[in-house]
């Protein structure tokens, strides 16, 4: 027994993932529903990664503001944002255009199926949820946007300490510095523990999902689900490498170095739950701790390529299936306000048929086309959340190469 725990502990943990992923596959379409009763085996993995997603964001970025100055924190922050622009209006752009060329939807019908509609959040709203008016809830209730505000306002208030001139508040910054940093130590610890699960769960998900689903909905959506993956891939073989071209690093080395994390954020479909596993890569890639613990984070949150990606085969899809005739303002304005309902739920499993149903609703289009898409959603989630993780890392790689450039200037 000994033996047979120290080989699965020590083998790759790709291999691990990948051999629980294609028994789930074989187990489902064996069994169909009947391997419903393994899904709370991988909701409890989803449950664990995200057990320890969220105080990794929070205290990474912490850690990450409290090393940096004022001046190196405005720069990331605007080449992130500039580089975050760029790759979600090229997602956005494959998207619209592979499908109108490809035309996905044709001879489908809508399924007999209601779809709850869902709440569509107001600017105020969106506003008031970045600052939480209550420290513990911000937590409990997971609102992303007021968890990185938090540990902005209380990083920069750190490194004021650090950095004061008084002595007492220097030594009380470093303390919570120290503090801090320990207790960052300790979830990534929890992390190596979880990943020892974490075939088992992934096994789960795909025998339940694959059971549920069947094949025949996945053939009869095989046109959009084609689209979208034709899609990811000339993200990232133009996209992507064109990036890491410009930052001088090899795209062979960066690919391998960082596959933990992409194929990671492939069998989970959660961009936050992956977030550990994607910090390290990047460290394995060569990208400095400080740039990792301050990209990664806010990538996860906001940049979501996939995401985007998504949205524009979606809507194309949509018309295809209802008939409608949209005009070139109407797929922008579907593009834009779909961008912004995505903020703060790029990580999440499953949110893009949240943000789909909320754009459908605003332009009077049938929830029911939700459902049709909910039959593939599994494999969409899948590629978009690669999708997302490695764009989130490759940003880093290239406001990394900047910080590096402006350094050696400044020597």
């Amino acid at each position: 027994m000994k033996k047979i725990w120290y080989t699965y502990k020590h083998s790759s943990f790709l291999l691990k993932m990948s051999i629980g992923f294609l028994l789930g596959i074989a187990a489902g379409v064996a069994f169909g529903t009947q391997m419903e009763f393994v899904k709370p085996l991988g909701t409890i993995l989803i449950n664990l990664l995200n057990l320890i997603a969220i105080p990794v964001i929070f205290l990474t970025v912490v850690l990450a503001i409290n090393q940096m100055d004022p001046k190196h924190l405005g720069r990331l922050g605007g080449r992130l944002l500039i580089y975050y622009g760029l790759t979600t209006a090229a997602a956005v752009l494959i998207g619209v255009a592979l499908a109108l060329w490809i035309n996905p939807g044709d001879g489908l019908s809508l399924p007999d199926a209601q779809v709850e509609q869902p709440e569509t959040p107001g600017f105020s709203d969106v506003l008031l949820n970045i600052v939480p008016d209550n420290l513990f809830e911000a937590f409990t209730s997971g609102k992303l946007m007021g968890i990185l505000f938090l540990a902005v306002i209380i990083g920069l208030t750190m490194a004021k300490m650090r950095y004061s001139e008084k002595k007492e508040l220097q030594e009380s910054g470093a303390t919570l510095h120290r503090l801090f940093s320990a207790a960052n130590d300790l979830f990534f610890l929890l992390l190596q523990g979880i990943l020892l699960y974490a075939p088992i769960g992934i096994f789960a998900i795909a025998a339940s999902s694959f059971g549920n689903q069947g094949w025949q909905t996945f053939q009869s959506l095989l046109a959009f689900t084609g689209v979208f993956y034709l899609g990811v891939l000339l993200l990232w073989a133009f996209i992507y490498t064109s990036f890491l071209k410009a930052s001088g690093r090899s795209i062979k080395e960066f690919f391998s170095n960082t596959k933990d994390a992409y194929f990671t954020a492939f069998f989970t479909s959660s961009s936050i739950a992956s977030l550990p596993v994607a910090m390290e890569s990047a460290k394995k890639a060569g990208i400095s701790e400080r740039t990792t613990q301050f990209s990664l984070p806010i990538g996860a949150v906001f940049n979501s390529d996939g995401g985007a990606l998504r949205m524009g085969v979606s809507i194309v899809f949509a018309a295809n299936v209802t008939g409608l005739d949209l005009s070139v303002m109407d797929f922008v304005t579907i593009v834009v306000i779909g961008t912004l309902l995505s903020i703060g739920t790029a990580g999440i499993p499953a949110a893009g048929l949240v943000t789909l149903a909320a754009v459908l609703t605003m332009f009077n289009l049938p929830l029911e086309i939700v459902a049709l898409i909910a039959g593939v959603d599994v494999l969409i989630g899948m590629a978009g959340t690669a999708s997302n993780v490695l764009g989130d890392i490759v940003g880093a790689a290239v406001v990394d190469r900047k910080e590096d450039q402006k350094a050696v200037s400044n020597s």
